[in-house]
C-alpha cells in the first residue's frame, strides 16, 4: 500500500499501524514525536491500534521549546 510519509510516497505492508510505521521509519526519539494522519493528530495511546490506509498522509512532528 502507498502512504505519503514526511512528504515522500513509499510502499508499506497493508494495515500497518502508526506504532509499526514509527519503528520501520526509525523515527528519532519516538517518545517525543507527535503524529498526524491526513492533518489530524493521533493520540499516543492510539498509535498501536491505528491502522493506516491506502493514500494516507503521515507527518512526524516534534514540538520544541526555546526562544528568548
Amino acid at each position: 500500500m502507498t502512504l505519503t510519509v514526511a512528504g515522500e510516497k513509499k510502499e508499506y505492508k497493508e494495515g500497518i499501524t502508526v506504532s509499526e510505521l514509527i519503528d520501520v521509519e526509525n523515527v528519532e526519539t519516538p517518545e517525543y514525536v507527535s503524529v498526524s494522519v491526513n492533518e489530524e493528530f493521533i493520540q499516543r495511546d492510539d498509535f498501536p491500534t491505528t491502522a493506516l490506509k491506502e493514500g494516507d498522509v503521515v507527518e512526524f512532528l516534534y514540538f520544541m521549546g526555546g526562544g528568548c
